[in-house]
């Protein structure tokens, strides 16, 4: 006989759990493994004790010289000059001699656009060059590293999760060829209820369905049997990174945040909203939950489309077509440019997010707004933001005035004497956590994806978004940034000097070791 529903979710939460904790135990395992060895060598073989702490003070160096973020090296350093033998077979352990080496995505190229393609991107970076040279240069970068500068796309700016989500919804009942979905965190609830509808009539129809999401982001909210139910009603889905099999080494750790959805070629969505119930604040989490995305309509609609295609296959997933048939039909109404792009770690130390928000922040000349749920940077990232508000610029980085990783946010906190000091307004968004990942600058310039402020989405997590040049959709982002500040309470330097002590003691304590929260 069937089990109640109820029973069903309850066991599976179980198994997921269940999983968590075997990664959880394997790896103090190794830690506790490491420890033995390292008691072991220090008492019995006191030359080789000595020889490894001089192999470790070398590559404290070799660390420190190679290219990378700041954070990641100052965590390994403390770890390995603290205890030296114990943090240097961890760093070869977990793989940390070689940070480009990432999972076991198959090693294909991007696919490649045609000279024509590419001709075109060009023409259009120099006419936004001479328009504005210092977004024309943001835009000549990341054309060379493959991705296109478009005009004949429609970019319409949604302000919340709540909106972001309907408008996904409302395109994917409309679908007649294909429906691609990546995200981080697919969970059961209302949304996906309604999600699953549109799947089985579209899936009927003949609609070709692709799902992906990961692993370590669901596992706890995304029951298997919901996976076989779409893969029953012949959607085909895969799942990146399953947590336990990489526990020997800390691959576990670079997970797909990205959010995409690719519908027919034309529409495409990026933003910081995922599909489950509070992003759409249908249950609440941490007060409101404000969140916004992105619609894309025409030529720009590739990318993104195009980045799903790369993901998948090197997933080891099949398309049904020739890529050309993904492809837009079309140009669609719309001002200004668009260019959509995506991140990972398998590509540093090129962080093309990262370089993006230094450019932007660093080329504004009037104003920089941020919205961002956590910040945990580097002193690259730092220095521009203080650089920028010390010459005048309007720098204003919005928070969440409920965060949703407490520690995380006393990581966040550390930074802000710093950079009130130089001048940048920081504000808290007092109705609860402000998810959006979103930049402004001058009004003319602006990204919106899921980028995080962080560490974690520079160099470590699969990312994407998009970047807008004299689009009218800056002008709803910076009503939606202003409506923002005005639910919002600005933090001054008092606040910061008075903040708890806890508060003070495990921002400072954490901050080194913000790549591993």
């Amino acid at each position: 006989m069937k089990k109640p529903h109820v029973q069903q979710k309850t066991e599976r939460r179980i198994s997921a759990a269940l999983r968590l904790v075997l990664v959880a135990v394997l790896l103090l395992a190794q830690i506790a493994l490491v420890l033995v060895l390292n008691d072991l060598l220090r008492q019995r073989m006191a030359i080789a004790y000595t020889l490894l702490e001089l192999v470790a003070l070398a590559y404290v160096f070799r660390i420190n010289s190679r290219p990378g973020g700041g954070s990641y090296k100052l965590g390994w350093t403390l770890l390995i000059l603290t205890v030296p033998v114990v943090g240097l077979i961890l760093y070869w352990l977990w793989n940390g001699d070689h940070p480009q080496k990432r999972l076991d995505l198959q090693k294909l190229p991007r696919p490649r656009e045609s000279d024509a393609r590419q001709e075109h991107s060009r023409l259009q970076v120099e006419h936004l060059r001479r328009e504005h040279p210092e977004w024309g240069r943001l835009a000549a970068y990341l054309d060379r590293q493959g991705f296109p500068l478009y005009t004949g796309t429609g970019a319409v700016y949604l302000p919340t999760g709540e909106a972001y989500l309907e408008d996904l919804l409302e395109r994917m009942e409309q679908a007649e060829h294909f429906i691609f979905m990546e995200f981080y965190i697919m969970a059961e609830g209302q949304l996906w209820d309604r999600l699953m509808d549109i799947f089985r009539r579209k899936a009927g129809q003949g609609v070709e369905i692709k799902v992906l999401f990961d692993d370590f982001g669901s596992m706890m909210r995304m029951p298997e049997e919901a996976v076989e139910e779409l893969r029953r009603i012949g959607a085909e889905v895969l799942i990146f990174n399953p947590v336990h099999h990489y526990v020997n080494r800390l691959y576990f750790n670079y997970r797909d945040h990205r959010k995409i959805a690719c519908i027919d070629g034309d529409t495409a969505y990026t933003g910081g909203a995922n599909i489950a119930d509070e992003y759409a604040n249908l249950m609440e989490r941490f007060g409101y939950w404000k969140d916004d995305g992105i619609r894309l309509e025409g030529q720009g609609a590739w990318t993104l489309t195009r980045e799903f295609i790369y993901m998948w296959e090197r997933m080891g997933g099949a398309m049904h077509q020739e890529y050309d048939y993904y492809r837009p039909h079309g140009d669609a109404p719309g001002q200004g440019f668009v260019q959509p792009f995506v991140d990972g770690p398998d590509s540093n130390p090129v962080s093309s997010a990262e370089d993006a928000f230094l450019q932007l922040i660093g080329g504004a000349k009037h104003m920089v707004y941020i919205t961002s749920p956590y910040l945990a940077i580097d002193e690259s990232m730092e220095k521009a933001l203080c650089m920028a508000a010390g010459s005048g610029v309007d720098v204003r980085l919005m928070m969440p005035g409920i965060p949703d990783h407490k520690f995380a946010f006393m990581v966040a906190e550390s930074y802000f004497g710093e950079l009130l000091d130089h001048g940048v307004k920081i504000y808290r968004f007092t109705p609860g956590l402000l998810h959006g990942k979103t930049v402004l600058a001058d009004r003319e310039a602006a990204f919106v994806g899921s980028v995080n402020m962080d560490y974690r989405s520079f160099q470590l997590h699969f990312e994407c978004g998009t970047l807008l040049y004299g689009a009218p959709a800056l002008e709803t982002l910076l009503e939606d940034m202003d409506g923002i500040m005005e639910k919002s309470r600005q933090v001054t330097r008092s606040d910061w000097e008075h903040r708890p002590l806890l508060h003070r003691v495990l921002g400072g304590l954490l901050r080194p070791f913000a790549m591993w929260m």
